[in-house]
């Protein structure tokens, strides 16, 4: 996989350096040589990953990590620090900064390239969710939150540990649980993989020197499953165990630990994969919810015309195929605008949400339940011929003229009446369609209304 990488070093001969490397691996390089350029090339650039200094000056590598993390244009960019600095309290500054990892150098290559390759996978599925974000932002179906990753969420995460190692999972728990988190150990794989799948957990933590089972299998497995995709791994190795942390990152494990465990480095990490987590999760359930929005009516909560739309279609197609019968029925309220114009729009919408109520209490699943528009309606009954649409028209319409509507607290009573018309793709021997199939079914209504309403009436065979 290629990627744009920002390099950023205030000595040009360790950027020319970085930049023959990444080359050399079909990398796109961009570079820049202070804290300030590489904020501007970052928003202007957009790059899928930065290669970042610390010890610049003017601003250094904490402050600039720390503004970009900060800014919702480049927030969601992964930031690797690289630099001579090799004390641990240097490398919990820069997570804490919001840096992705933080490598020493010299950096051995190896390491190097699969971490960027790793970040630039995780940066790819975050540019889809928040694009897909911005689309349902622009139409108006999601809320005018920024997209920077730090979502507010009170709730402890909740962490599993695979060991079966006692001491080293007894220490993992003891340091994660004096930060809040909740922790649970596993040492049965299979119960672990069970547990996972379930989507309880906000990170996993894995010991790559479990031995009741290949690691590295295991984290593979978590990345196959449809649940457990997009859940953080961290995972612990040994110092110097190049070959099984870069194997690791290929997998899909996101981040790691080298033993021995220092606890600011531990939390600092855990901290970052959970954040990211929560701000991936509050980016798709708000995608979830714009989709939603987009394909049903606010009012009612059935589906509106524009997913009738694109599904009816299918629909009509799957019934030529399978040469079993699809039914539509076009229902409208009767008087509606004398409700409206004697008790007030406030009393309409009750009569419309009553109404969609005692709709979808008489469809099956596979109906397809709209409101086509104002105060009629349209059902789409697939494996379903005219005589049986006609049986569930005339339950409903009699359960709507049998039952008032209860306005205003119960203090008043309103009588409320439907027709319907209906049409199947049996009546039609020749040329049909979808719209054709409508077309009828309201025409069947049009006769229903003129016939005095509150009734069913079933479109003429073709």
């Amino acid at each position: 996989m290629t990627a744009r990488v920002l390099v950023v070093d205030d000595l040009e001969p360790n950027v020319k350096l970085l930049e023959a490397k990444l080359r050399a691996e079909y990398f796109d390089v961009l570079t820049a040589f202070s804290g300030q350029q590489a904020i501007e090339l970052a928003i202007a650039e957009q790059p899928d990953i930065i290669l970042l200094d610390v010890m610049m000056p003017g601003m250094d590598g904490f402050e600039a990590c720390q503004i970009m993390k900060s800014t919702p244009e480049t927030s969601h960019i992964p930031v690797v620090m690289v630099t001579a600095l090799d004390q641990q309290a240097d490398r919990v500054q820069g997570l804490i900064a919001g840096a992705d990892d933080f490598l020493t150098k010299p950096v051995e290559d190896l390491a190097l390239f699969a971490r960027v390759r790793s970040l630039t996978r995780l940066k790819v599925m975050t540019d889809e969710l928040r694009m897909r974000y911005a689309t349902g932002k622009s139409i108006g179906v999601v809320d005018q939150a920024d997209l920077i990753a730090d979502i507010e969420d009170d709730t402890p995460p909740r962490i599993l540990v695979i060991d079966d190692q006692p001491a080293h999972s007894a220490r993992v728990y003891e340091l994660l649980t004096a930060e809040n988190f909740e922790v649970a150990i596993e040492t049965d794989p299979e119960i672990a993989q069970c547990r996972v799948k379930r989507g309880d957990f906000d990170l996993v933590i894995v010991n790559m020197s479990i031995e009741v089972i290949d690691p590295l299998r295991f984290c593979s497995t978590i990345r196959s499953f449809e649940e457990t995709r997009l859940t953080p791994i961290l995972a612990i190795v040994r110092q110097g165990d190049t070959r099984k942390l870069v194997r690791a990152l290929d997998i899909g494990v996101n981040d790691y630990l080298t033993r021995p465990v220092d606890k600011n480095e531990l939390t600092a990490r855990v901290a970052t994969q959970v954040r990211r987590k929560r701000y991936v999760d509050h980016l798709r359930c708000s995608f979830e919810a714009s989709l939603e929005m987009a394909v049903t009516d606010q009012l009612t909560g059935l589906y509106n015309r524009r997913y009738l739309a694109s599904h009816l279609s299918a629909m009509f197609d799957r019934a030529a195929w399978t040469s079993k019968p699809l039914s539509i029925m076009v229902l409208d309220l009767d008087h509606f605008k004398t409700i409206n114009d004697s008790h007030g729009h406030d009393a309409g919408d009750i009569v419309l949400q009553e109404f969609s109520d005692r709709i979808r209490a008489s469809v099956r699943a596979i109906d397809l339940a709209c409101r086509y528009g104002g105060e009629e309606f349209l059902i789409a009954m697939p494996d379903t011929d005219k005589n049986l649409a006609s049986a569930v028209a005339e339950r409903l319409r009699a359960d709507v003229a049998g039952r008032t509507v209860i306005l205003n607290g119960g203090r008043d009573e309103l009588s409320v009446t439907v027709s319907i018309g209906i049409a199947s793709t049996e009546d039609h021997s020749g040329e049909d369609s979808a719209q054709k199939l409508i077309k009828r079914a309201d025409e069947a209504l049009y006769e229903a209304k003129s016939g005095g309403r509150n009734r069913v009436i079933k479109s003429a065979a073709a």
